[in-house]
């Protein structure tokens, strides 16, 4: 099933050429890993720290920079009949910076946070530490392990 993926930088030549193909294929996996079967819809934001900055202040008021924010939509689009499920936006230095702190690599931190903001359009949550928190980092795992990391 084919999955529309699109994706555009808020800042011109932001990221590296490969960033593009690592979002598509994550988004695709983690699709597929949770059994979506009608063809979904999925826009990606690529920005900076202090575009993604701007964004968490004006849609979640909360004044500082994050990795990745997530807006579910679920809206079926009936001329297509694709489920548009929402939009990211990807703060790609912090990906970069994220990768190297914690030694997975800028493909792995990219491919990690994009499938992360797919389980939250596709209603997973970890705003608790309870069960929620864990089912979403199973999937996530299980997700990464699909994608041929060990996570």
């Amino acid at each position: 099933m084919q999955h529309g993926v699109y994706v555009t930088r808020a800042v011109p030549g932001l990221g590296r050429p490969e960033t593009r193909g690592l979002i598509q294929r994550a988004v695709r996996t983690a699709l597929r890993c949770e059994g979506v079967d009608k063809p979904c819809e999925v826009s990606v934001t690529l920005t900076d720290d202090a575009g993604i900055h701007a964004i968490n202040l004006q849609q979640r008021q909360v004044d500082s920079p994050t990795d990745v924010l997530s807006f579910p939509i679920g809206e079926m689009d009936y001329d297509t009949g694709r489920l548009f499920l929402g939009d990211m936006v990807l703060s790609l230095p912090r990906a970069a910076a994220q990768g190297e702190a914690f030694g997975g690599g800028y493909a792995h931190e990219v491919q990690y946070l994009t499938v992360h903001s797919v389980l939250h359009l596709l209603g997973y949550d970890h705003l608790d530490e309870g069960a929620e928190k864990a089912r979403m980092r199973e999937r996530e795992k299980a997700v990464m392990k699909e994608l041929g990391y060990d996570f």
